[in-house]
């Protein structure tokens, strides 16, 4: 074999060399530019950094894959079967987490098969989306939840903070009375328009006046913290 096959095996012809380098930079620039969309329209309280290094890296990735493949069935076949036995033991927690994942992927399959300009406009177009709807707050919880424990010494004064909790622009449904001689503990879930938070907080400072009180607290399910 004489030293000019030699190179053009090893080689990859000039226009896959181009097709390549071009597919990877383009890839690489899509996957930062879902991770900064990621990272402005993030909400919610389970942020990762680690994240944004996934949806940045995970396009070019899934087209270097696809170079790799190129129409092949029996190689695609060998690189599926060699990808399950990848486990990813970080649990999504978050819904929206997996459509970014999703996305990326299929960003890295477009380019990957050489759509260059499908994967280009619709990125464009879902950072457009995503952005409005962040901007929009849409899926955003119109009531807040809460839920309130009250616990004092003296068994005389449960009606008193009855009066305090009942007396609110809230729908107030009563879930636990404990009863330990003397001592009692309320619990109580709340449900109000997000316009009336401030009685919320009205409520917690006429309680903690009431006599007999010795802790109130206010706690706010995980799935109804803002968004």
């Amino acid at each position: 074999m004489d030293l000019q096959r030699l190179l053009g095996i090893i080689i990859l012809p000039a226009d896959q060399l181009v097709n390549f380098v071009l597919s990877m930079l383009l890839a690489l620039l899509l996957g930062l530019l879902i991770a900064v969309v990621y990272r402005l329209t993030h909400r919610g309280m389970n942020y990762e950094s680690g994240f944004l290094s996934t949806l940045a890296l995970l396009a070019p990735i899934v087209t270097l894959v696809m170079f790799f493949i190129q129409g092949d069935l029996v190689l695609s076949l060998g690189l599926v079967g060699s990808l399950s036995i990848i486990r990813f033991r970080t649990p999504i927690k978050d819904t929206r987490d997996m459509v970014f994942l999703f996305w990326t992927i299929a960003t890295g399959l477009g380019v990957g098969t050489l759509n260059w300009t499908v994967s280009l406009f619709a990125t464009l177009l879902l950072s457009l989306f995503m952005g409005a709807m962040f901007l929009f707050k849409y899926g955003r919880p119109l009531h807040a939840e809460y839920i309130l424990i009250v616990s004092g010494s003296d068994g005389n004064r449960d009606a008193e903070v009855e009066r305090v909790v009942n007396g609110r622009r809230a729908n107030v449904q009563l879930r636990n009375h404990e009863i330990d001689g003397e001592r009692w503990e309320l619990t109580y879930e709340l449900r109000l328009a997000r316009a009336y938070e401030e009685d919320v907080r009205q409520m917690v400072s006429e309680l903690k006046r009431t006599a007999g009180v010795n802790r109130v607290s206010l706690l706010t399910p995980q799935l109804s913290l803002p968004m």
